[in-house]
């Protein structure tokens, strides 16, 4: 494995993807440079495709991408097929970043998988200052550009 900082410079970022599954094959990419305590926050409109690239990852890790739903009401799936666990948190119900600390939120982004983050700008302040930023937007409906985030 890679330094993920490496990998994210090697993906020729921004780029575009023209289907779901593009989207999926840079997540996979993208899954073979993550490293155990790596945090992906990922920020994007509804639909910009922010699920299908953390189910790339997951192809990426071994675990099946079918099993990857969004957490949005549960805030938090878990996947521990793969080579390194996957925690897949949708912060967009979160009410407050107190309620995110309650979920023992540190036990996923400093332990031994990979913690990707939809709607990260609810629990900014607890996000590690190297967390993989990207942002996801829509360039058609079949589009995605995918860059780095602030």
């Amino acid at each position: 494995m890679s330094d993920p900082e490496s990998t994210i410079q090697t993906l020729n970022l921004p780029i575009t993807t023209q289907s779901v599954e593009e989207t999926m094959r840079l997540g996979k990419a993208l899954a073979d440079a993550l490293v155990p305590g790596t945090v992906v926050a990922l920020t994007g409109d509804l639909g910009t495709g922010k699920t299908h690239l953390v189910k790339g990852i997951a192809a990426g890790l071994g675990i099946d991408p079918a099993a990857v739903r969004s957490p949005t009401f549960v805030i938090l799936q878990t996947y521990e097929a793969g080579r390194l666990p996957l925690y897949h948190f949708d912060a967009y119900r979160v009410g407050s970043e107190d309620e995110f600390v309650e979920l023992g939120y540190e036990a996923y982004f400093f332990g031994d998988g990979i913690s990707v983050v939809e709607w990260p700008g609810r629990v900014a302040s607890l996000l590690p200052d190297d967390a993989l930023r990207l942002r996801l937007s829509h360039v058609s409906p079949s589009e995605r550009r995918i860059e780095r985030g602030d």
